[in-house]
């Protein structure tokens, strides 16, 4: 096939704008180019091949800008330069993020001053980020996390590839900031409540009372005799207290704060999911702060889901996953807790969230010599070291993939076929196989799975995490109500058959398989080509082996478009993607799909 794609990457692109040695112009430099990347991607502009200039025509600014192409992606993961106003002189990000969003805006029949908001966010992400490259930047050569887990949960210096304010995180001060943030290693103990049994809410799918999970985590704080410790995020505790249902507990003598206590955790990539090494759960707390397009406070029904599939996967799924894969897993969020009306703990009382919902998840991750390693963490780019000497925090796929290349003893793009391959076998083709089986799907983007490395670098487990993205098939229902009856009462969890097919395609397809390719050829590892033709021929061998799976199998193969979550679009409408109806809370667009042209 005459492919026009494949002079993918410039001979001379000039020295990567990510490494300047200046740690701010190096982070505007990367918000740049994400903003970039996610706008082009979401109005369908073509890109030209690298090392030419594409002209993005702005007539709603009156500008054209002129942006180098340093790598063309086939996947959409476009590496480029820093831009110019065509035939003048540079585009600083100010000025990229207020002509993107203004011709997003006024194009869509929006008033302009909308998008403020939106370019906002996008500065206080490229300053956020440049914070993090300066503290990067000046720790000792191979710097690494407590362990590989948080190594991996640390790495996301540049966020989201495709999300125009990746570090976007508001109303906290800087010194809040350096404890909470992962990318700089944060860590912060916990702040703690004492609330009364009366108004403890919370459900355990282990069976138990939920306070027996919470006081050994407490370390040695001093819990009032016959109160129960409730946990929350220390920003969230300050805030919380501020809200009229809380106050009245707090007066009533029902809720006592109680101050930080116990062990420092661990920020997580997901800013407020925390982790211990030495602790036997996480906890997914609730945090009111807005991250990216969101304020991650934590809603009771997404809670009580949570320990629904935990419960839903005991009666079969997860014993089916562990004969059929045993290197796949499935982290629960399987017990949560509040304080506030609904009480006393029971998972049928459903009152009003307070601030202080904690979900709790399964922590296998102890430091052991199996460690999950967050895809997002793997894939993320780590800026040089700013002196012009080789960047040495490189990818920890690009270390992984070398690493096999050594053992293996072949050239690093066939060492990173293999590596694609094994990571099919250990993560996508379970999920598929999941959904065949019972209908159960779940929304693997890169964040929200993990692989473990073997001795050779390459996959030999994986798990999913997150009870937050769970679908049940309509068509699956009634038989998954005879595994655990009143399994969808109370909680958003049943979808049309096309609909859970679509979001799987996205989540699965899209983001994680797709975008894996995208960065292995965005870091120089392989050609996406062959890995496209690498997960084409996996998905047929899975098309025969499981018909089950055939409907989503035929749109990831052969569909001409795939829906695709549009991040930009929905940072400009100032969507929050965790508030409304799970069909509406972002926009979606349709893309190219690459595997309807891969070779066979």
């Amino acid at each position: 096939m005459n492919d026009p794609l494949r002079d993918t990457r410039a001979p001379d692109t000039g020295p990567d704008p990510l490494d300047h040695p200046d740690p701010l112009r190096a982070g505007h430099a990367a918000a740049t180019e994400t903003l970039i990347r996610a706008y082009v991607r979401e109005t369908g502009r073509a890109v030209p091949p690298a090392g030419a200039a594409m002209r993005l025509e702005l007539p709603a600014s009156g500008l054209t800008l002129s942006v180098p192409v340093r790598y063309r992606s086939r996947t959409g993961w476009h590496r480029f330069g820093e831009p110019d106003i065509a035939d003048g002189p540079p585009a600083d990000t100010a000025l990229v993020a207020a002509a993107l969003i203004r011709e997003s805006t006024l194009g869509r029949g929006a008033p302009a001053h909308l998008g403020g908001d939106a370019a906002a966010r996008v500065l206080g992400s490229a300053a956020r980020t440049a914070v993090h490259l300066t503290r990067r930047r000046a720790e000792p050569d191979g710097g690494r996390g407590p362990t590989p887990f948080l190594d991996a949960e640390q790495a996301l210096l540049l966020g989201h590839p495709f999300h125009p304010a990746p570090k976007s995180r508001e109303e906290a001060s800087t010194a809040e900031l350096d404890a909470y943030s992962p990318e700089l290693r944060g860590s912060f103990a916990l702040h703690w409540f004492a609330a009364h049994p009366d108004v403890v809410v919370g459900e355990n799918a282990d069976g138990g009372p939920v306070a027996e999970l919470l006081r050994p985590l407490a370390g040695d704080l001093r819990v009032p005799e016959g109160m129960v410790p409730v946990p929350a995020h220390p920003w969230q505790a300050r805030e919380v207290l501020a809200r009229p249902e809380v106050a009245a507990l707090v007066d009533a003598g029902l809720l006592r704060p109680l101050g930080p206590g116990g062990p420092a955790w661990h920020a997580t990539s997901s800013v407020r999911t925390v982790h211990r090494p030495d602790a036997s759960v996480m906890l997914k707390l609730s945090l009111g702060m807005r991250i990216t397009n969101s304020r991650r406070n934590n809603l009771r029904g997404e809670m009580r889901l949570g320990v629904r599939a935990a419960r839903l996967l005991a009666t079969g799924p997860a014993g089916w996953l562990r004969a059929a894969h045993p290197g796949f897993g499935i982290l629960r969020d399987f017990a949560w807790v509040s304080a506030g009306a609904g009480g006393p703990e029971s998972g049928s009382e459903t009152g009003p969230e307070t601030g202080l919902e904690t979900a709790i998840r399964d922590n296998p991750f102890r430091g052991g010599a199996r460690e999950g390693l967050c895809v997002a963490g793997l894939v993320a780019e780590r800026t040089g070291p700013g002196d012009g000497s080789p960047p040495r925090h490189r990818a920890l796929l690009s270390a992984a993939v070398e690493q096999a290349a050594r053992a293996l003893d072949v050239p690093v793009a066939e060492a990173a076929e293999r590596w694609f391959a094994r990571y099919l076998d250990v993560l996508a083709v379970p999920l598929i196989r999941l959904h065949a089986r019972y209908g159960i799907a779940l929304e693997p983007h890169h964040q929200n799975t993990l692989v473990a490395l073997d001795g050779d670098g390459l996959p030999c487990a994986g798990w999913y995490r997150d009870s937050q993205g769970y679908y049940l098939a309509a068509s699956r229902a009634a038989g998954l109500e005879r595994l655990l009856p009143g399994v969808t009462d109370g909680v958003d969890l049943v979808f049309d058959d096309a609909f859970v097919d679509e979001r799987v395609a996205y989540y699965l397809g899209v983001n994680n398989l797709l975008g894996l390719v995208g960065a292995f050829g965005a870091l120089g590892l392989a050609d996406e080509d062959a890995l496209l033709r690498v997960l084409r021929a996996a998905l047929e061998r899975l098309r025969l082996a499981e018909p089950a799976a055939k409907g989503l199998l035929d749109m990831l193969l052969d569909a001409p478009v795939l829906r695709c979550k549009a991040n930009y679009l929905t940072c400009v409408d100032g969507l929050d993607e965790l508030v409304g109806d799970v069909h509406t809370q972002s926009v979606y667009i349709d893309l190219p799909n690459p595997l309807t042209e891969a070779q066979r």
